[in-house]
């Protein structure tokens, strides 16, 4: 894969970055934006413990997709305190995804300041996502499309992101948000994959209280570093055609997905996998060994 470093800059407007970045759909990373932040000294994984401890929080894995899970389904749960515990220990597969800790422990909303840099956040979506060393992010885009704000928190995270016209390259799952689960986006063997030789996007490598802008539709593949975690702020997509395909996503496919699952079991997410590399592979007239 050709991977190129995203932009950084030390703080922008918010005239340059409409004008740089959003208008014309492009990633950065801005360093500086959480240094008023409350947020930005009080928040690491001592600090989550002590204010949600007693929380019980939703954890994931890297486990392949079964047709016994239903959509965003949790593998494990546990105390947020005991999580913790474990991320400081010892490397982990278990993850925080997708979580609204903030609604449940609203103090955190007043460690961090709403960005005035020229997209409409939805502030119902403040979401926290939690990783262990060495933990993976499946190669995936988001359901709805969103413009992302993604700032970490203690510690580095790997981000690899890919515009939304490097599809065709991704051995997407057919009715779902992922590439094939079995592909490692570290290190890809572009001999079982070669669709990838062709993919391009970027990549950085975050540190503590800096912000990744994810334009609508980007694939992304998260890699902590080290134990951290990182919060997301959205907007909606701004392209009427992102628009109507986050509604499809939310109002048809993802339905029509756990139907199947429960209809065809395990044969169905055979049947996805194999049409995810026949479809990609005679899309771009590929014959592989």
């Amino acid at each position: 894969m050709k991977l190129h470093e995203i932009p950084r800059v030390k703080s922008i407007s918010k005239e340059d970055f409409v004008k740089h970045y959003l208008k014309p759909q492009k990633p950065v990373v801005i360093e500086t934006l959480t240094k008023d932040w409350a947020a930005y000294d009080k928040w690491n994984l001592d600090y989550i413990k002590e204010i949600s401890g007693e929380r019980e929080v939703p954890l994931y894995d890297d486990r392949p997709v079964s047709h016994e899970d239903g959509f965003n389904q949790p593998h494990a749960k546990m105390k947020m305190a005991d999580y913790i515990d474990l991320l400081k220990s010892k490397p982990t597969n278990y993850r925080i995804f997708l979580y609204n800790l903030m609604k449940e422990v609203p103090s955190l909303q007043k460690d961090f300041n709403w960005p005035d840099i020229g997209l409409r956040l939805v502030k119902q979506l403040p979401m926290l996502f939690f990783g262990g060393e060495n933990s993976r992010v499946f190669m995936h885009f988001d359901i709805d499309y969103s413009n992302i704000l993604h700032f970490h928190f203690h510690g580095k995270k790997r981000c690899v992101i890919l515009p939304p016209d490097q599809t065709k390259y991704m051995y997407k799952i057919p009715h779902s948000l992922i590439s094939r689960e079995d592909i490692d986006f570290d290190n890809p063997d572009f001999e079982k994959w070669p669709a990838l030789k062709y993919a391009e996007g970027y990549v950085a490598e975050l540190n503590h209280g800096e912000m990744l802008y994810m334009p609508e539709g980007y694939w992304h593949y998260m890699k902590y570093l080290t134990p951290g975690f990182s919060m997301s702020l959205r907007a909606f997509p701004r392209k009427p055609v992102n628009l109507a395909r986050a509604a499809y996503n939310v109002l048809v496919m993802r339905h029509f997905d756990n139907l199947m699952r429960r209809r065809k079991g395990q044969e169905w997410i055979d049947y996805k996998n194999d049409r995810a590399v026949i479809d990609t592979h005679r899309a771009l007239g590929i014959n592989p060994v």
